[in-house]
C-alpha cells in the first residue's frame, strides 16, 4: 500500500534526521577499533509500539477517500485486518468488493464520462446504459460477444472522433465559414495562384535562388494572420529570421516552401485542413484559414 510505505519512510527520514538511529560509526585513530555510537533513547518495546501509532497517521482518510471504505463497519475492517492472512472466503469477499467498486465507477464516472464528451453536455444521455452494462460484463467474464474486441476498438475510435467532429463544427462552423468565404474571395483577385491541397499565394518578390525540398533546412522571415486581421505570430517582431526543417511544420507552409525559389516573397493563405484543422493553436482557433507574408531568405547546407 503506497501510503504506508510514504509513512514508513517519512518516519524513518524523522528519525534519522533526529537522531533516532545511530548515526553510523564514529571516525577511529590509525589503529583502533571503531565503536559504533550508542544512541538509544527508549527501548525497543516502546520504540515498536510507537512505530505502531505513527503508521496509522492518514490512514483513516485513505480507507475512506481512496478505497471506499464505510468507516461505520470499522469493526469489520480490523476483522480482516485481525486475520492476517485470506482464507478462501476474505478472497470471494475481495472479489465482491472489486465487482462493486467497479460497477459503481462504471456508473458514476465512466459513461457519464463518454456521454459528456459525446454532447459535450453534462445533461445529455447517449449511450444505452443497460447495453453498456451487458457488453462490459460479457467481455470481463471472457464470454462471446457480439463484436469482436478489435472491432470494438476500431467503432469507438471512429466514432469518437465523428462526435468531437460533429461538437467542434457546431462551436467554431462560423469561424470555417469565415475562413472559406475568404479564400473563394481570394482566389479571385488579380496575380493568385493556387497550389496542392488548396494553398493560394500571391508573389510579392519573385526570387530566383535556389528552390528547397521537403527535408531542406530553410531560413525564413514571416508574419502570420487570421482572416479578422489578427497578428498570431511574427519573426519581423522578433527582429531575428526562424529556421527549421520544411517538413517540420504545417502542410501548407511545406507546400509552399517547396515551390518558392530562395530571394521570394510571397503572401500565402493556408486552407484550414492544410493549417490546424480541428486543432486550437495559441490565438488560431479551431477551421482557421491563414495568412501568411513569407521571405525565403536561404537554404541552409
Amino acid at each position: 500500500m503506497k501510503v504506508l510505505r510514504s509513512f514508513v519512510y517519512a518516519l524513518t527520514m524523522l528519525l534519522i534526521c533526529t537522531g533516532g538511529y545511530a548515526k553510523g560509526k564514529k571516525k577511529a585513530g590509525k589503529g583502533k577499533k571503531a565503536v559504533a555510537e550508542k544512541v538509544d533513547t527508549c527501548s525497543v518495546d516502546t520504540f515498536s509500539y510507537a512505530f505502531g501509532v505513527a503508521n496509522t497517521q492518514g490512514l483513516t482518510q485513505y480507507l475512506t477517500s481512496r478505497m471506499g471504505v464505510d468507516m461505520a463497519y470499522l469493526a469489520d475492517f480490523l476483522k480482516g485486518f485481525d486475520a492476517g492472512t485470506e482464507d478462501e472466503a476474505s478472497k470471494r469477499m475481495r472479489a465482491y468488493c472489486a465487482g462493486v467498486d467497479i460497477r459503481t465507477q462504471v456508473g458514476r464516472q465512466i459513461i457519464p464520462n463518454i456521454n459528456k464528451q459525446i454532447a459535450d453536455n453534462d445533461s445529455v444521455k447517449t449511450l444505452n446504459e443497460d447495453l453498456f452494462i451487458k457488453a462490459f460484463r460479457a467481455s470481463i467474464a471472457g464470454e462471446a460477444t457480439d463484436i469482436p474486441m478489435d472491432t470494438a476498438q476500431n467503432i469507438v475510435k471512429k466514432q469518437m472522433e465523428y462526435y468531437q467532429s460533429v461538437n467542434m463544427e457546431r462551436k467554431f462552423g462560423e469561424n470555417k465559414k469565415a475562413g472559406e468565404d475568404y479564400l473563394q474571395a481570394y482566389a479571385k483577385e488579380k496575380g493568385v495562384k493556387k497550389l496542392e491541397g488548396g494553398v493560394l499565394y500571391k508573389v510579392l518578390t519573385e526570387g530566383i535562388g535556389e528552390m528547397p525540398v521537403a527535408e531542406s533546412k530553410v531560413k525564413v522571415n514571416y508574419e502570420g494572420k487570421l482572416v479578422d486581421g489578427t497578428v498570431f505570430d511574427s519573426s519581423y517582431e522578433r527582429k531575428e529570421p526562424t529556421t527549421f526543417a520544411c517538413n517540420q511544420v504545417i502542410k501548407g507552409w511545406t507546400t509552399a516552401l517547396t515551390h518558392m525559389p530562395v530571394g521570394s516573397k510571397w503572401e500565402i493563405v493556408i486552407p484550414q485542413e492544410m493549417a490546424y484543422g480541428a486543432r486550437e493553436a495559441g490565438k488560431i482557433k479551431p477551421f482557421s484559414t491563414l495568412i501568411f507574408t513569407v521571405e525565403l531568405l536561404e537554404v541552409e547546407k
